[in-house]
């Protein structure tokens, strides 16, 4: 071989090498080069589009991505792909550190484990593509997944979250990769991730509708599928993507998918079959020879590993289908949700759903909760939690933080089941603590006073752990009636008490079920009596006794049962010794 052209393939792979994080194999890569250099303009570098991403142009983006093939290693995808999920996250980014917070409270070390790592439930072992990461590699991709489906109790089905998470990891490092992933599966706006058996099938009956309207080689599918029905090739849909294309048209159609969506999926679905069509439309071709010998679904399987297509032309075919728009397939995917959903009412046949449809922790608010819980438990330094402020066990010493991270965990996923379903929506933030903030009335309503609503928690010097959740700004402690007198008591029905250590309990309005099958059933006024501040004090229920008093150096208080909430005494003496007090808000609420 000439010495020049040795030199050009050995500077190549150091490239190749040189692009990947050090727990990616590149060995197996291949470099597609979609045209002769000059031919096209130069690609756009991250710095060209970073001022788009900033300023929320998304059509440009759109259209750019769409169009610049950026080869398999290029550097871009370290700073793009990050990027382009962080426009999908809800509400404030996650902490820095956030993330190895997590793996230490769920492995109890940062070091990768020697042992296989347990994943979710939610996952396959069928689904775990790994592509090029090697073993290492493997074993990050697993920690990754397995803090997800700690973080997200509310997935019960995803086959597509750990290809993805694989492929991420590609071009980043893990903490990014989680961020990311975090971001996706919090979207809401956008759907990129399925998360529970039901929306799984919809997916791909969806694929199978609009296939029907948009693609002729549906027809020569559901010919060529026989015995077998077409229902069983559309079900693998995503595997044509995620698992048989080549992992560089893979990479190109995560480019479009990490800033559009699965609608991207969809597009590149119905151009594998148009080509396919194509391709086998002749019974003397060899893609009809393999779908008659081995059944259609095989044939679409290796034709997707054999694609004949460039990455550009499978892009171009699928972004060139007309009429098929984002608002055209939420349509079809609602209504056949819709329809799955009447299914299971008629035949009473029940698929696997998210815990979310109990008011648990929904997706979309699972990074409100992983919040919550590091404010509570890492709040005082990032390398040491205080655990035991919050919730300590019987015994005063403990030496298993896992295990009462746990339990700390477990009360606060508690806790946001009774919070009304719209606020678990809103990130949690910390207005007022008594360890940082000082222990004044006046200074708590500083901080306080105009943010609704407001999450009270209190900790006396017994350990016992209540309070309330507040749903009307303490501000209105300042106004007036017709009469120009100052409002003794305010609030809502909304507002409810609860318990939290040793006992969990929620105490809601009398109101709320006395109303249950009783018309026009009024509520005395004595159980309307919500909330009520003053310079002096804090009282929330009201009515033969006030549920939590509290005094106006936020040190002493006392609670009792009250008519507003129908509760028992919230600690066992009655009068308590305040330990600490923090107060929460939510973001954008």
């Amino acid at each position: 071989m000439p010495s020049v052209m040795l030199s050009a393939v050995l500077e190549e792979e150091a490239d190749l090498y040189e692009a990947f994080p050090p727990h990616v194999d590149p060995s197996g890569i291949t470099i597609l080069t979609d045209s002769p250099p000059g031919k096209k303009a130069p690609l756009k570098t991250y710095e060209e589009i970073q001022p788009l991403i900033q300023q929320a142009r998304k059509r440009e983006l759109k259209l750019i991505i769409r169009e610049n093939s950026w080869p398999i290693n290029s550097p871009i995808r370290a700073s793009l792909w990050p990027a382009l999920c962080r426009q999908h996250q809800h509400g404030k980014s996650m902490l820095d550190g956030f993330y190895w917070d997590m793996v230490t409270q769920v492995f109890g070390t940062v070091e990768l484990p020697d042992k296989p790592i347990m994943l979710p439930p939610f996952v396959e072992a069928t689904h775990c593509l790994g592509y090029h990461l090697t073993r290492k590699g493997r074993a990050v991709a697993d920690r990754v997944v397995s803090v997800l489906g700690y973080a997200c109790p509310d997935i019960t089905y995803s086959p597509s979250l750990y290809p993805i998470t694989a492929a991420l990891l590609h071009f980043m490092p893990e903490e990014d990769c989680y961020h990311c992933m975090a971001s996706l599966v919090a979207s809401k706006e956008k759907m990129f991730i399925t998360q529970t058996k039901l929306h799984n099938e919809v997916t791909w009956k969806t694929v199978m509708q609009i296939a029907k309207k948009h693609a002729s080689a549906a027809q020569h599918l559901s010919r060529l599928s026989g015995a077998i029905g077409p229902e069983r090739i559309y079900a693998d849909w995503q595997w044509w993507i995620l698992a048989a294309l080549p992992f560089p048209h893979l990479v190109r159609v995560l480019d479009c998918f990490f800033h559009e969506g699965i609608k991207v999926f969809y597009r590149v679905a119905l151009a594998i079959l148009i080509l396919f069509h194509k391709h086998s439309t002749n019974p003397s071709s060899e893609w009809h020879a393999e779908a008659t010998k081995n059944g259609v679904d095989h044939a679409i399987d290796k034709f997707c590993r054999n694609m004949p297509a460039s990455p550009t032309k499978l892009l171009r075919t699928a972004f060139s289908i007309r009429a098929l728009s984002s608002q055209y397939i939420s349509r079809v995917f609602i209504k056949t949700e819709m329809t799955l959903k009447s299914k299971q009412v008629i035949t009473g046949s029940r698929l696997v759903r998210s815990r979310s449809s109990d008011n648990l922790p929904t997706s979309q608010s699972q990074v409100n909760i992983q919040m919550m819980s590091h404010t509570l438990t890492i709040r005082e330094s990032p390398r040491s939690s205080h655990l035991a402020l919050w919730f300590p066990f019987p015994n005063a010493v403990f030496s298993d933080q896992q295990q009462h991270s746990s339990d700390l965990r477990q009360k606060l996923f508690t806790l946001w089941s009774w919070l009304p379903v719209r606020i678990t929506m809103y990130q949690p933030v910390l207005l007022y603590t008594t360890e940082e903030h000082g222990c004044s009335l006046t200074t708590f309503y500083v901080r306080v006073e105009h943010h609704e609503p407001t999450l009270l928690m209190i900790k006396t010097c017994n350990n016992e752990v209540f309070g309330a959740y507040c749903s009307t700004r303490w501000f209105e402690r300042n106004q007036k009636d017709e009469r120009g007198n100052r409002q003794a008591y305010f609030g809502t029905g909304e507002t409810f008490l609860f318990s939290l250590y040793p006992e969990r309990a929620k105490y809601p309005w009398v109101g709320c079920s006395a109303g249950d099958g009783k018309e026009e059933q009024r509520v005395a006024h004595g159980s309307e009596l919500f909330m009520a501040a003053d310079s002096k004090m804090i009282t929330i229920g009201g009515g033969d006794g006030q549920a939590i008093w509290m005094d106006e150096n936020i040190r002493y208080g006392k609670t009792d049962r009250c008519s507003t909430f129908n509760n028992p005494p919230l600690c066992p003496s009655g009068d308590f010794e305040i330990r600490v007090l923090e107060v929460y808000g939510f973001a954008g609420a």
